[in-house]
């Protein structure tokens, strides 16, 4: 007679996946941590262990090499450790060129951890050409572009610095989080990585945290697997499901976020207590042509503003705003604004008086009247 298996048993086996054949219309998440294996040894579809590779994983890889013209892409668990694995491809001893307005962070990766690796850098003012010409030492691997660059928004000619650096025997990477493929594809500019904080635009609702790399070369490609996989920084199966699912709605939403962040821009740029508006959309932008060149298909969703005003008057309008979340990040649905200089320290190049805005989905009617109340000379 065959015996029942026992509670404990019968809990873990009817629990075990039993629709191998089905076919959801929504991706399932695949939670599992590891995979079985065949009786000769194999494993199905070649996942093994979720450090490794997993369904959600796979999926969110694909779309975004796919979006951004590229051949394969890796997943982190955010965008710094993207960041991290290209700066760890180098070798010891390699030089790299920043952004003069570089994300903070990335500065003090290479000051706090990237020092003790022996990989120097130098910042240069990325819209001058010349510039980075001169920037250029025998020792120099890598190339960093951000372009808008955070939180100013300077543009840097990625197909003439990408030039500039294969004639040097350097690759050139392009941090493309702020415009997506949507608006840009680095790629197709002469860029060799592409990387993303997918935290931002393509997860899209500020409830996920991750990165990606992007690349054509298979010797990057290579290295890149490499330190994903044997550092582990990877994201969960949950999260990546998230960015999948966010990256349905990206066209939908960017589109009309920077609609609404040009409109702002233009009601902000005509404003008595507003110094200067950063947006390259506006005319007034002094690389507004490289970003009509450049930025084919749009101008973004993120801008910057000077307040006629002191560091503690800035911050006083910020708090004023009712439809701006005052919070760290952008991307998401909802519009956010941060005064930068408190959160980046006292040595941020950034001005006392600048507000990052990150523009959300919002009727835009509502975010204009919102700041016209704010910059209200009777509040």
């Amino acid at each position: 007679m065959k015996s029942k298996p026992k509670f404990e048993t019968i809990a873990i086996k009817s629990t075990e996946n039993k629709f191998k054949n089905s076919e959801p219309v929504s991706t399932p998440i695949y939670l599992s941590s590891t995979y079985k294996r065949n009786s000769d040894g194999s494993y199905t579809n070649d996942f093994v262990y979720s450090r490794t590779n997993n369904p959600n994983r796979a999926i969110v890889e694909e779309s975004i090499a796919i979006l951004e013209n590229g051949k394969h892409a890796f997943a982190f668990s955010s965008g710094m450790a993207a960041i991290g694995a290209v700066f760890q491809s180098l070798k010891s001893g390699d030089h790299i060129l920043l952004p003069d307005d570089i994300y903070y962070a990335i500065k003090k990766l290479m000051e706090d951890v990237l020092k003790r690796w022996n990989l120097s850098y130098n910042l240069v003012d990325m819209t001058n050409i010349e510039e980075v010409k001169k920037a250029i030492k025998p020792n120099t691997s890598l190339i960093w572009v951000e372009s808008p660059s955070n939180p100013q928004l300077k543009l840097s000619d990625i197909s003439a610095i990408a030039e500039i650096a294969h004639k040097n025997n350097a690759i050139c990477a392009v941090d493309n989080t702020w415009l997506t493929p949507v608006f840009q594809n680095p790629l197709e500019l002469g860029a060799d990585i592409v990387v993303h904080s997918t935290t931002k635009y393509f997860g899209g609702h500020s409830d996920v945290i991750g990165g990606c790399v992007v690349v054509n070369d298979e010797n990057i490609s290579e290295k890149i697997k490499n330190i994903q996989i044997l550092s582990g920084a990877v994201p969960a199966p949950f999260d990546c499901w998230l960015i999948g699912r966010g990256i349905q709605t990206l066209h939908l939403r960017i589109k009309k976020q920077s609609k609404n962040a040009l409109k702002l821009a233009k009601f902000l740029e005509n404003h008595p207590k507003i110094e200067k508006v950063n947006y390259p959309g506006l005319e007034s932008h002094p690389q507004h042509l490289l970003a009509k060149r450049q930025q084919k298909k749009g101008f973004g969703a993120m801008l910057s503003v000077l307040i006629k005003g002191n560091e503690r008057e800035t911050i006083a309008i910020a708090s004023k705003l009712k439809y701006f979340t005052l919070a760290t990040s952008l991307g998401g649905v909802e519009s956010l604004v941060e005064h930068r200089k408190s959160v980046e320290g006292v040595d941020s190049p950034t001005p006392n008086n600048l507000l990052r805005i990150s523009v959300g989905i919002e009727h835009i009617d509502d975010l204009i009247k919102d700041w016209e109340n704010a910059l209200s000379i009777n509040n």
